[in-house]
């Protein structure tokens, strides 16, 4: 798969606790050059699979660590030049509004952070570590999936709980995937013919983790997502949003410990939990078409309270200028995006059938009717660019 052409570009790295994301993005396009994954890294059964120049190919790699899988998906990339590599991390908490070039001390300051996302963080800087090993020679940015959710208001990422709970331990709402909401909003007041802080949106990540973020002049003033990226919106095996007394209420009725309910409503629940069949939205949107009922109710269940969220979102706006469907789900469920606006008839939104079957292919992203009073646009999410955008902006 070696190739002899020279091209500079970025790194992007995501980092999971057994997996190994990448993407290689040219630094004069943004159009990927290669990308790949390294999943079950640690187990006999670890693979690195690579895809390039419309080629792809599987190597397994029983045992690898995350180290031995990136230094070998980079040895597969001959011909690249990297300039700079880009991290995803997850949770910033308050010490982070904005991407930030990797020191030691920014490391510092994740780990103290770990606390907030102990599945993530840790993981993510496993990735760090073996990159800047690897590549000691380039820099390093830090993308956070909460900072561009830094500048909600206190009203909206404040719990109702004894103030004593945030000064010591912050415990506050923080939102997260702000790297789709951000890029969808950037991509939105491009189709919108706006500036980014001329425009007041709704964004939309659907996909099997969901959030919705309000959007005011460019900047997220709430999100459904809180503490963890478990509060909000039905998703694919999480609950979102339930009565904080459920916990006590299970305990006390089926014995179960407070972790294990926790793992129940992060890992069995959601879409999952619901259809007692699958966490896949086109898996459920088959079988309901067959008269499998409890996948029709997970989906009827998914768009109310996705609809709810957004009609509660809209309090942070003084107007709508675009509803902005991206993820998985709301970039390829033109069911899930008609069902939501079913509920959405209070803020006079209607899509036109035609372009919503396209998905918004034929009219710019949007697919929206002429007499819906919200413009409703269909986005593709482009983390990893965004990533390595931030990535340039700051090596720059």
């Amino acid at each position: 798969m070696k190739t002899s052409r020279s091209s500079d570009c970025v790194i992007v790295i995501n980092c999971g606790s057994s997996s190994l994301k990448f993407a290689v993005l040219p630094e004069d396009g943004e159009t990927v050059l290669a990308k790949g994954l390294a999943e079950r890294l640690g187990s006999p059964e670890a693979v690195l699979k690579i895809e390039r120049d419309g080629q792809s190919e599987s190597l397994p790699m029983p045992s690898a660590t995350h180290r031995d899988a990136l230094q070998a998906a980079v040895g597969r990339m001959g011909g690249l030049n990297p300039r700079g590599i880009g991290h995803r991390m997850v949770h910033g908490g308050e010490e982070f509004s904005d991407s930030v070039l990797i020191c030691d001390e920014v490391l510092a300051a994740v780990e103290r952070c770990s606390a907030l996302a102990p599945l993530h963080n840790p993981a993510n800087l496993t990735g760090v570590r073996t990159a800047r090993e690897l590549f000691p020679e380039l820099p390093q940015v830090a993308v956070f999936d909460t900072a561009f959710h830094q500048t909600l208001p206190a009203e909206a990422y404040l719990y109702a709980i004894p103030f004593a709970y945030y000064e010591d331990l912050k415990v506050r709402r923080y939102g997260f995937h702000g790297t789709s909401h951000h890029y969808v909003a950037l991509e939105a007041a491009r189709l919108l013919g706006k500036t980014p802080e001329e425009t007041s949106l709704i964004t939309m990540h659907l996909g099997n983790g969901c959030s919705a973020c309000a959007i005011r002049d460019g900047r997220s003033v709430d999100s459904t997502m809180g503490l963890t990226p478990s509060e909000g919106l039905v998703m694919g095996t999480r609950s979102g949003d339930v009565d904080p007394a459920l916990h006590q209420f299970l305990q006390d009725q089926t014995g179960m410990r407070l972790g294990e309910i926790t793992a129940m409503l992060n890992s069995k629940s959601g879409l999952l939990g619901l259809s007692g069949l699958s966490n896949d939205m086109r898996t459920l949107s088959e079988a309901a078409r067959n008269g499998h009922a409890r996948a029709k109710l997970a989906i009827q269940v998914f768009c109310y309270r996705l609809a709810k969220a957004v009609c509660g979102l809209s309090a942070a706006l003084d107007r709508i200028d675009a509803l902005v469907f991206t993820g998985g789900i709301g970039e390829n469920s033109a069911e899930v995006r008609a069902l939501t606006a079913v509920h959405l008839k209070i803020h006079g939104v209607h899509l036109d059938d035609a372009k919503n079957a396209s998905h918004g292919r034929s009219d710019g992203g949007r697919v929206s009717s002429s007499s819906s009073r919200i413009p409703c646009l269909v986005v593709p999410t482009n983390e990893e660019l965004m990533i390595a955008r931030e990535t340039l902006r700051l090596i720059s």
